[in-house]
């Protein structure tokens, strides 16, 4: 419903534009209005104040036209491009490229190269990435929009695996990692553990190494991707692996992949919306994207398409397989996207980061 109201309004604006521009013409050529037709047609005009950095004057036409670039989590590109494509029924003329570099890899783009305006995240920005965006001169507004229950999975055809505890997936996947499940626990079948599992540009690799299993660093004699459809794919095609990413990639190949249930302390709890919702399913995480300020302020169709963003994102959260984040965190990324727009926010979005990680 928001977005046919602002499709609505946008085109009363527009009709109204049109109304105002050929007012004046009739005016300036004494109420000839054949001439008056004959003008330069109102999407260059519009396009005209795009061009020339008139932000008031393109933001009032619908966003104006253009390309935003996007890149970052394989987690957060699902949502991201389910999003872009709702956008492109009301700004037909922006382009959104979304890529999938993993968090890491779109923070290096982000903060580094400067060549994106958002970055999706499927974890808070590091120390080291907040550094070289001040290195630069970038400053962003962390913006939260989902949760996701990162979901451990194996091929249906395994047997006797059900829960892993905290323990049994540091022997998996930590430094030192054992080559069979009987390894990882003598009540498990005696057959070899092939991995498929996120590389190390991967939001979802840090989440799992520094968040659940708190080490610095994984075994490297694993199949490593940044694609969660390549690791899906992995999963399917050998019994007995093991692997994990986000809840989307489970709830979409629940034909191929079984998940494992987790046991963080308290029992083995699997990954669901309602585990997730409650906090008792370990391996809850939220998720993210970053704007860069200076987009949003000099491009109308950045700062619409994040707002647009926000006003839409729990209407196909779930249809794309994660989980709506709470109302206030979302109020408060509202909240702090229409001050960076306004030019309010504080530098590299602080004070965001730490409460929407909580």
């Amino acid at each position: 419903m928001r977005a046919n109201f602002r499709l609505r309004r946008t085109k009363r604006l527009r009709l109204a534009s049109l109304v105002a521009i050929l007012a004046l013409v009739v005016a300036a050529c004494g109420g000839d209005t054949d001439s008056a037709a004959d003008e330069a047609p109102v999407a260059e005009v519009s396009q005209g104040a795009a061009d020339t950095g008139d932000s008031e004057a393109a933001a009032a036409d619908g966003g104006g036209s253009g390309a935003i670039e996007i890149d970052g989590s394989s987690t957060v590109g699902p949502l991201t491009d389910a999003i872009a494509e709702e956008f492109a029924n009301e700004a037909p003329d922006v382009t959104v490229n979304v890529g999938v570099s993993g968090s890491g890899g779109g923070f290096e783009r982000f903060c580094g190269t400067g060549d994106t305006d958002i970055s999706n995240a499927s974890r808070p920005i590091d120390d080291e990435e907040v550094a070289l965006c001040e290195e630069n001169g970038i400053e962003f507004t962390e913006v939260r929009v989902g949760t996701d229950a990162l979901t451990m999975v194996t091929s249906p055809e395994t047997e006797g695996i059900a829960c892993l505890t905290t323990d049994e997936v540091m022997a998996i996947f930590g430094p030192e990692g054992v080559s069979t499940w009987s390894e990882v626990n003598p009540e498990f079948p005696d057959e070899p553990i092939e991995i498929f599992a996120p590389g190390t540009d991967s939001g979802t690799y840090d989440f799992m190494i520094e968040d659940a299993l708190g080490i610095e660093e994984s075994r490297q004699d694993y199949n490593a991707s940044e694609d969660d459809n390549i690791i899906a794919q992995g999963i399917q095609g050998t019994p007995y692996a093991w692997g994990f990413f986000g809840f989307a990639y489970y709830t979409n190949n629940q034909g191929g992949v079984r998940a494992i249930e987790y046991d963080a302390g308290e029992g083995c709890v699997g990954p669901s919306v309602e585990t997730a919702q409650d906090d008792s399913y370990g391996l809850t995480r939220p998720l993210f994207i970053y704007m860069k300020n200076e987009s949003a302020q000099n491009r109308p169709e950045v700062a619409e398409f994040v707002t647009y963003y926000l006003d839409t994102v729990n209407d196909v959260i779930e249809q794309v397989g994660y989980i709506p984040a709470p109302e206030e965190d979302l109020a408060q990324a509202r909240a702090a996207v229409e001050a960076a727009i306004a030019g309010e926010a504080a530098p590299s979005g602080e004070g965001m980061a730490s409460e929407s990680a909580s």
